[in-house]
């Protein structure tokens, strides 16, 4: 039989197990707004294009053949889309290309979107000459600036990974305010044609943090 201290006892414990439970509940429930960022959505990046296109049919068999560039990279890490707003990496300090190898740029060298490197028929957005590029940025991060490259006319995406020499350097962006999207003019000399790749790095301005990303147009 237990005593009137024994069950008080189990009382006062079992409140203090509820409200560590409570504590550690509040703590996986809080996201904070840090952890949310963004990406080029127009012309979409490649992983943000899959997500657009079938992150509400991932499991659709039709993927595999209306979309094969999609499907593989669904195939090798489906949080490579779902998470295609945290293609970042901390503290590169302008050294873009020291930090990045040749054939690593549109995963931003990160192991876990190594799929976006891989050449293949990647859908593309027609864009003219002049076009305009859009971030979205969940955070309203703002961006000390933006540089944009096209690669040179010669490079194949659909058989070769992108490198730094691959690439003609288009335009550097002045600062941008806090804004969940920022919108932006870029001009080409009219030279290109057919499919190309569109880098972009946007360096935030709340961190030193950089983004770079991989977005597919055909010049028209």
């Amino acid at each position: 039989m237990r005593t009137r201290s024994t069950f008080g006892s189990l009382v006062r414990g079992r409140g203090v197990i509820a409200a560590v439970i409570a504590v550690l509940a509040c703590t996986f429930l809080w996201v904070p707004t840090a952890s949310a960022h963004g990406t080029i959505v127009g012309p979409p990046t490649r992983a943000y294009q899959c997500w657009k296109d079938w992150g509400h049919q991932h499991m659709n068999p039709a993927m595999q053949q209306q979309d094969p560039m999609c499907y593989q990279a669904f195939q090798a890490n489906a949080d490579t889309m779902w998470n295609w707003m945290s293609a970042l990496r901390d503290g590169l300090r302008g050294n873009f290309q020291g930090a990045t190898p040749d054939g690593q740029l549109c995963s931003n060298a990160l192991s876990r979107n190594n799929s976006l490197n891989t050449p293949g028929a990647w859908k593309t957005t027609t864009v003219g000459a002049n076009f305009t590029m859009q971030l979205h940025d969940q955070a309203s991060h703002g961006a000390d600036y933006f540089k944009v490259y096209v690669s040179k006319n010669g490079f194949d995406p659909k058989t070769q990974r992108l490198g730094w020499g691959d690439l003609d350097f288009i335009t550097q962006t002045g600062r941008y305010a806090p804004s969940q999207n920022i919108s932006f003019n870029v001009q080409t000399n009219g030279s290109y044609r057919g499919h190309h790749i569109v880098f972009t790095i946007w360096q935030a301005s709340h961190l030193d943090q950089a983004y770079m990303w991989c977005s597919d147009v055909n010049f028209g």
